[in-house]
């Protein structure tokens, strides 16, 4: 089933053409990597799908309902689409728990006790719950960015997208989150993933996508073969500059 599609979608900020003519469908259940150089617009588009950037042209569509940035709907068009950022944005004064479930309660207005139960339980099984009265500025970056990933989970979104959620962590602390990830990835969560962590990609995606200059240069099922032996040249002189198994 076809949950998120783009077409034909065109993004630029002044006269610099971030993303040209970009046409994605993502089906239930799939996971989608996202690789490319620095600056090639792998971000921007992530943030195009849940309408923090305004396009300039083309359509993005969740469960066949349009997404327009700053249109009265897009507050609940956002909560189909989670989003877990590089850089954390947990409330510094709210304890785990508190940051977690204050989109639930405050944003879809469910209950606090029903919201509390499943953070616990989600919390639970990314190892976290000892860790539920602690303030941000206790956690390590790994924990950080697992709560953030349980508050994105804990609003039942339909498509969870993932920009470089590893890049602001030490080595050690990579593992514990890529970890988390993959657990999502069998439990059938839908996918978008920008990384740099090309073994991680590997070893997730159902589809591989490479951006290059705002364009898709390459996109593939065959995730292995094209990590042998990519289709283009970019995409050759782009994995050369990475060790991975």
């Amino acid at each position: 089933m076809e949950l998120l599609k783009v077409t034909h979608l065109h993004k630029e900020f002044g006269q610099n053409t971030v993303l040209n003519d970009i046409n994605l469908s993502v089906e239930k259940g799939e996971v989608v990597v996202i690789i490319g150089p620095s600056g090639c617009g792998k971000s921007t588009f992530l943030r195009c799908l849940n309408g923090l950037e305004e396009i300039q042209g083309g359509v993005i569509t969740i469960s066949g309902l349009p997404v327009e940035a700053g249109k009265r709907d897009i507050t609940k068009l956002r909560q189909k689409i989670g989003m877990v950022f590089q850089s954390y944005e947990l409330f510094p004064h709210k304890t785990v728990l508190e940051n977690i479930i204050l989109a639930p309660t405050k944003v879809q207005k469910r209950d606090k006790e029903e919201a509390t139960k499943e953070a616990i339980e989600l919390l639970d099984k990314v190892g976290l719950v000892d860790k539920k009265d602690y303030y941000p500025r206790q956690l390590s970056g790994g924990q950080k960015q697992r709560v953030a990933i349980v508050r994105a989970l804990l609003m039942h979104p339909e498509v969870i997208l993932f920009d470089e959620v590893t890049a602001a962590l030490d080595p050690e602390m990579v593992h514990e989150v890529l970890e988390t990830m993959i657990a999502l990835a069998k439990a059938g969560s839908t996918m978008l993933i920008v990384t740099h962590e090309m073994a991680f990609a590997k070893a997730i995606a159902d589809r591989i996508i490479f951006i290059d200059k705002g364009d898709i240069v390459e996109e593939t099922r065959d995730v292995k073969e094209f990590f042998i032996e990519p289709k283009t040249e970019r995409a050759k002189k782009f994995l050369k500059t990475f060790a991975y198994e």
